[in-house]
């Protein structure tokens, strides 16, 4: 692709300035469902766009568009979901991905695809969590971007969304996300700083919620302040489809184009609102330069064919399919693992019994998830169909459950469960196809449970008594429990909503074809109970609280010691790694510091296979609360047995820094940090203990700072000490904590209000 073409900022103007009001108003509204409007009249000319869902695959609706998902789709690649391409902690492949989602839009002629999400997993029963990357902000921001930069290589742009604290879909239309500062810096817009600052989407669609009780599409923080001011980004920002409550109050926020059509009624509103005084047309201005940016950005890549070789399209998606998936148990029976399947005459002893597959999941594939993600495949792999092709023989089959919706939903369920272990009886390894029905998650509403249909664990756990070599092969969007049923399988994969090609790609990692890779990025709690959002999700009376605070995913079962099912990063292998000679090495100070890491990860089994290098940052005492440990980098390596190789990071001070929520700044402590390198956030190889020289984290001065505070400061402590030498220790102890005012207020120490004012203007005024 060559670089699309850009009107000159002097012809931008100048088409602006010959715009009528109304135009300008039309221009910041959709002309239908999908379409922007356009403007064609003498000396004036600008396209409509067309904007088009995804994320892991184009939906471009043949009928009138109706966003759920209800009416047809032209035929598209559908890619894995966004909570499997999560786990292949691959920003390399998720690039290519990328590239391949963005020729899929030019070749449709479509200018932007709605997605990637990099909303945080804050809770495994969020509805759309299949369409978000992981737990952790540096996790999702980076692989987030990855997409972005792959889409936009071909000429197209990408809507990075929700923006923002867009958690749950109960209420989601309405609800206030009521989060602190320090967790929606650090937590929830850290994951999308990253992808906007390394990627620039071009458009950035802004979320259905309120946040801290102002919707996301008024609120000028979001939109204009940090997106614009402090990220510096440059690009369109778009309503979701509906969010728009007050048009004239989301434009002076920074909202550029709401979408979709509103039969002209907010363009009237936004007409009215300048001609009354009320809102300067200058924001309108603003708003029409960055939809014609967007126009000028995507038109070479319309306007140019583009053929897809949808084969190999269909390739990649496999491939990212089999990346994708997770072994999160692979224990021995009778005496070697399960996995991957060993010939037929070896499976279980001389009766040359084969593999036989159980679940209706195995020949009715659940790939993706459903609302407007929802993507009509160009071609859909099965399981017993990829089975066979890979096993050269026919696989024997009992579907042992009915999916709610699905074909045969009315049979008898203690028939299936006969035939299901009449089966599993002869066999000589079963494999169970188990997951959660369409039904079970979705946009537009959350789940209750992450537990498994009690039918299918019936299942399980009949088949498993007549026959221990059970290999579970999961198909799910969001995380569900496995701690109450994994006892009955040696070995569990989870394969996740793997898109048209999940069943061959999950089939190559069964048949040990692609050795797995993928890691968790998102915890599996033992139990719903102790997920960190448990006692507040999804809120009550039009409110959520973050209760939780910074403590989202592992940060809160690291820091409160929580067992956990598996924990966040976690996946095996078919092959074993080592992970050796870790270094840290600390340069600059305060926000100038930089942390070099490196670290040896050796192949040392017999299979190639690939790790993911997770390196750990930890800050062991600080003047706020921080988390056990996080994440800050990562590297996926391949590696051939026997070998090794050496991989580096470069930490800049953020990976150092919280959000200061007195200063409202990025700020870097000094003192010891922790830098910890491993395969999981529980299982760490190596850590180094580093001297950071920090800057001054300490609140500026006023009349309510305790005394502590005026003797922890280096200009009031010298005055204020001599006066509390003579204070009995128990009333010194008490004093501490009394502000500063309340002190001359009750003549405790000789420190006049005159003094004190004079004190704090002294003390604040060193600091710079």
């Amino acid at each position: 692709m060559t670089a699309p073409t850009s009107r000159s900022p002097l012809a931008t103007e100048q088409l602006i300035a010959s715009l009528t009001l109304e135009e300008k108003a039309s221009l910041l509204s959709g002309h239908d469902f999908w379409h922007t409007t356009a403007i064609e009249r003498d000396g004036v000319s600008v396209p409509s766009m067309m904007l088009t869902d995804g994320p892991h695959g184009l939906r471009k609706q043949l009928a009138a568009g109706d966003h759920l998902g209800l009416a047809s789709s032209v035929p598209a690649t559908c890619f894995p979901t966004a909570s499997a391409l999560g786990s292949t902690w691959d920003p390399e492949l998720l690039t290519r991905v990328g590239a391949a989602l963005g020729l899929e839009t030019r070749a449709a002629d479509v200018s932007v695809i709605l997605g990637p999400g990099a909303n945080i997993k804050r809770d495994p029963r969020c509805g759309r969590n299949f369409e978000y990357l992981s737990e952790d902000p540096v996790l999702s921001g980076d692989l987030a971007a990855a997409l972005i930069a792959g889409i936009q290589s071909q000429g197209v742009g990408t809507s990075l969304k929700h923006f923002a604290v867009n958690n749950q879909e109960s209420d989601r239309m309405r609800v206030s996300a009521d989060v602190d500062e320090r967790p929606l810096r650090e937590i929830y817009l850290a994951s999308f700083e990253r992808a906007v600052t390394k990627a620039d989407p071009w458009t950035v669609m802004c979320a259905y919620n309120k946040v801290n009780g102002v919707y996301a599409s008024q609120k000028r923080f979001l939109l204009t302040q940090v997106l614009r001011e402090e990220w510096g980004w440059d690009g369109l920002v778009v309503s979701d489809w509906g969010a728009v409550r007050d048009r004239v109050a989301a434009l002076e926020a920074g909202l550029d184009l709401e979408m979709p059509a509103s039969d002209g009624r907010t363009d009237a509103a936004v007409v009215a609102a300048v001609r009354a005084g009320t809102l300067d047309e200058a924001h309108v201005d603003a708003a029409v330069r960055n939809v014609l940016r967007l126009v000028d950005r995507t038109a070479d890549a319309v306007a140019t064919p583009a053929t897809v070789d949808v084969a190999a399209h269909h390739a990649l998606a496999r491939e990212a399919a089999a990346a994708s998936a997770v072994l999160l148990r692979n224990e021995p029976v009778d005496g070697a693992p399960l996995l991957p399947l060993q010939p037929a005459s070896s499976a279980n002893g001389a009766d040359g019994a084969g593999v036989v597959a159980i679940g209706e999941f195995a020949r009715t594939p659940r790939y993706q998830g459903a609302g407007s993600s929802l993507v009509t495949p160009t071609q859909l792999d099965d399981a017993l169909g990829a089975l066979e092709a890979a096993l050269g023989a026919p696989v024997p089959f009992a579907p042992g459950f009915t999916i709610p919706e699905g074909p045969d939903s009315a049979l008898d369920g203690d028939a299936l469960l006969a035939e299901a272990v009449a089966l599993a009886e002869g066999a000589g390894t079963v494999l169970a196809f188990l997951g959660l029905p369409a039904v079970d998650e979705s946009e537009g509403y959350d789940r209750t449970t992450i537990s498994l249909p009690a039918a299918q664990l019936r299942v399980l756990e009949a088949v498993a008594a007549v026959n221990p070599r059970v290999v579970v092969v999961l198909s799910n969007g969001g995380a569900v429990s496995v701690s109450e049923w994994q006892q009955h399988a040696p070995a569990i994969l989870e394969s996740w909503l793997g898109g048209q090609a999940g069943a061959s790609g999950a089939v190559d990692v069964l048949t040990g074809a692609v050795s797995p890779s993928g890691k968790l990025a998102e915890t599996l709690p033992v139990r719903l109970q102790d997920v960190p959002a448990y006692g507040s999700f999804p809120g009550e009376l039009g409110h959520v609280t973050y209760g939780e605070g910074l403590f989202v995913g592992y940060r809160w079962y690291d820091a409160r010691d929580v067992a956990v099912a598996h924990p966040f990063g976690f996946g095996l292998s078919y092959t074993t790694f080592a992970i050796d000679g870790v270094t840290a090495s600390v340069t600059g100070s305060g926000a100038e510091a930089r942390v070099a890491v490196s670290a040896t990860v050796t192949n040392t089994g017999d299979r190639a296979g690939a790790e993911v290098v997770q390196v750990y940052v930890s800050d062991p005492a600080a003047v706020v609360t921080r988390p056990e440990r996080e994440l800050k980098a990562f590297a996926k390596v391949a590696l051939e047995p026997g070998e090794a190789r050496t991989v580096t990071f470069d930490l800049d001070s953020r990976a150092l820094a919280f959000w200061h929520p007195a200063l409202h700044r990025w700020t870097v402590e000094g003192g010891e940090f922790v830098v910890s390198v491993g395969t999981s956030s529980r299982d760490l190889a190596a850590s180094v203990s580093l001297d950071v020289v920090g800057e001054d984290v300490s609140a500026p001065l006023t009349e309510m700072s305790t005394l502590a505070e005026l003797l922890a400061d280096p200009v009031a402590e010298p005055e204020v000490r001599p006066m509390t030498a003579d204070m009995d220790p128990a009333l010194l102890s008490m004093a501490d904590d009394m502000p500063a005012i309340v002190l001359a207020d009750f003549g405790m120490t000789p420190l006049t209000h005159v003094g004190l004012a004079d004190l704090i203007e002294r003390s604040n005024a060193a600091r710079g």
